[in-house]
């Protein structure tokens, strides 16, 4: 200790390099002892696992192809038969303007009753005559009859029971349709005819085929007389064959009326 006083005093130098050399020496043995400690207290971590490679030959697996067998197809047949629309076809009403109610003349009532006869039951209705032409449409009235037969080409395409003039009004012959008027008015007489074909001139009326004609109350004139004479002249057909007279026949359709 002598080299560190000198006279009493404290060399400062040699004091510093020794506290700077115990120092040193003093952090050394602490950073050496740290892993030690760490080892002892800290349990060390699991090895790393260590992957190993290595070159392996595997055998490709066979395959055996195995048919698939489907059982066979069933097949349904279809109907092939169609069920046809049988129904009969309901007549179009066709509504008509009806003149203002008057009185019908007495005189005339007397006289459309005392001349319409009483109505018969029909025993039925007559074969169609056979009858070829060259025309495309063609009506025929037996008179004989009380008959209407509508052809078209050689086919009979209607049959109606028809109502002629009384005491041989409706004139015989060979006419044809010269004009269409859907409800027509008879002056003379004060009645509507629908559906009206005129077909021959009588003086200065025109005679034709028509409905059942309506009276200015409304009621029907010679409604269940059918397929007797009671007409003034004209071809009387119910409402309904009236109607599809009317809508068929076109003008200068062919008109024979023969006994």
């Amino acid at each position: 200790m002598k080299f560190l006083i000198d006279n009493g005093r404290v060399r400062l130098i040699p004091l510093l390099v020794l506290l700077l050399a115990c120092g040193g020496i003093f952090l050394a043995a602490f950073f050496y002892m740290i892993p030690l400690v760490r080892a002892y207290f800290v349990p060390p971590p699991p090895p790393a696992q260590e992957y190993v490679w290595s070159y392996v030959e595997i055998p490709k697996p066979a395959f055996t192809l195995t048919p698939l067998i489907f059982p066979a197809e069933t097949t349904m047949e279809l109907p092939t038969s169609i069920v046809e629309d049988e129904s009969t076809p309901i007549p179009l009403e066709t509504v008509t303007p009806i003149p203002t109610v008057t009185e019908t003349p007495a005189e005339l009532l007397m006289e459309v009753l005392e001349n319409t006869p009483v109505p018969i039951q029909q025993a039925g209705q007559p074969a169609a005559p056979s009858y070829s032409y060259g025309g495309s449409k063609y009506i025929l009235v037996d008179i004989s009859e009380q008959q209407m037969y509508v052809y078209e080409g050689d086919v009979l395409v209607y049959s109606f029971v028809a109502s002629t003039g009384m005491n041989n009004a409706t004139r015989i012959g060979t006419f044809a349709v010269q004009s269409k008027i859907p409800n027509a008015y008879g002056s003379t007489w004060n009645i509507w005819m629908p559906n009206w074909l005129g077909i021959y001139w009588a003086g200065g009326l025109e005679n034709g085929i028509h409905a059942l004609p309506i009276l200015p109350n409304g009621a029907t004139l010679w409604a269940g007389y059918l397929g007797r004479p009671v007409s003034y002249g004209c071809v009387v057909l119910g409402t309904y064959e009236s109607k599809l007279l009317y809508d068929w026949a076109e003008i200068g359709t062919p008109v024979e009326i023969r006994w």
